[in-house]
């Protein structure tokens, strides 16, 4: 067996399998799917930086995963959407290698009262993403909204997914599915370039990043035909719930 596996039980492996899958399903739908894995990897006994980058790893797989599904069933126009992702990597690049120079202990403070504002408009708007509206806000809006959360998606990560749906219905005007479709190929766009920098730091657990992005390739895909499937009815509550969860999380570490 690969010397990456040398100190991982073969039981420990399989539920980081499972807990990848979950993560995969979920962040499909609703984003946050690092809640499960970064826990999970942690308590495998990797070391903190080793989890942050085979994160990175598997949950490249998920977000190409649910990526392609949402692109063939017709709701990602590459036309449109390339440039963004490639927006949103570049900047995802230079937040992966500003997080080396740039104390960010003050937005790991405020960032649980932003998932829960986001939480709660989600679930106070009764029409939210139901409708496309017929009129876009201004490119440049959306551009700098792309491009601020590729930028905190590279140096610090939590609840980016979300943060993409809230910006692609607000500032982009479009409906839900459209704006899940969309925000997994701008975090699949960031997870490229933050697992590029990783990688060259020589932090991945290789061998149990892929068994992990097994796990999140098949979840990410069963969460994106769930998503299709039934629409407003599962994702407005999963991610309302998802929010929550991540916020009770982030505020209970600071405690």
């Amino acid at each position: 067996m690969h010397e990456m596996f040398a100190n991982l039980d073969v039981y420990i492996i399989a539920l980081l399998f499972f807990a990848a899958l979950a993560a995969g399903f979920v962040d499909s739908i609703a984003g946050g799917g690092g809640m499960i894995t970064i826990p999970a990897l942690l308590l495998s006994g990797v070391s903190p930086l080793q989890a942050l980058a085979t994160n990175k790893l598997q949950s490249t797989f998920g977000s190409f995963s649910a990526t392609l599904h949402f692109y063939k069933k017709g709701f990602i126009n590459l036309k449109f959407s390339l440039p963004f992702a490639i927006i949103a990597f570049v900047f995802s690049a230079i937040g992966t290698i500003s997080v080396q120079f740039i104390q960010v202990d003050s937005l790991s403070k405020i960032l649980p009262f932003l998932i829960l504002i986001f939480g709660f408009y989600f679930l106070l708007a009764p029409n939210i993403g139901t409708t496309q509206k017929t009129k876009k806000a201004s490119g440049t809006l959306l551009i700098l909204a792309i491009a601020g959360i590729g930028l905190y998606d590279g140096f610090f990560g939590p609840g980016t997914g979300s943060f993409f749906i809230l910006a692609l219905i607000l500032v982009g005007g479009f409906e839900l599915t459209q704006s899940l479709g969309q925000a997994k190929l701008y975090n699949f766009a960031t997870n490229i370039a933050s697992l590029i920098f990783f990688a060259l730091g020589g932090h991945m657990l290789w061998w149990v990043g892929i068994v992990m992005a097994l796990g999140q390739f098949i979840g990410a895909n069963l969460g994106a035909k769930m998503a299709i499937r039934y629409g407003i009815r599962i994702v407005k509550p999963l991610i309302v719930a998802v929010s929550f969860l991540m916020a009770a999380k982030l505020l209970y570490e600071q405690l």
